[in-house]
């Protein structure tokens, strides 16, 4: 069994979270993906503290298939430095994580 991880990805707005979210499923760069908001970000950024509110993408996927969720995260993100952040997952229902590796191809 491959290694399951959780991608967060914050981005400006619902419907480019919405379509990030769809892109990701359909080409199988991830098993399945959550948007969750508005949330309230504060976050320093070039010196200065700022706010925004923003979508957060929750993304099921393999570390095999994390690299290639990247660069299509990064290719259709509007932000200089996007957050993309994989947390391992560390432990999980066997079927759900057989799951997420059967529909990623790396």
């Amino acid at each position: 069994m491959e290694d399951c991880v959780q991608v967060l990805c914050a981005v400006d707005t619902r419907d480019r979270a919405e379509a990030i979210a769809a892109r990701l499923v359909e080409d199988r760069r991830a098993a399945c993906v959550q948007v969750l908001g508005p949330v309230a970000s504060t976050y320093r950024w070039r010196g200065a503290v700022e706010r925004a509110e923003e979508f957060l993408l929750i993304a099921k996927t393999t570390a095999a298939a994390y690299p290639s969720l990247e660069r299509a995260i990064r290719a259709l993100h509007p932000y200089e430095v996007p957050e993309i952040t994989a947390i391992p997952v560390a432990g999980g229902a066997a079927d759900y994580l057989a799951w997420i590796e059967a529909e990623v191809t790396p």
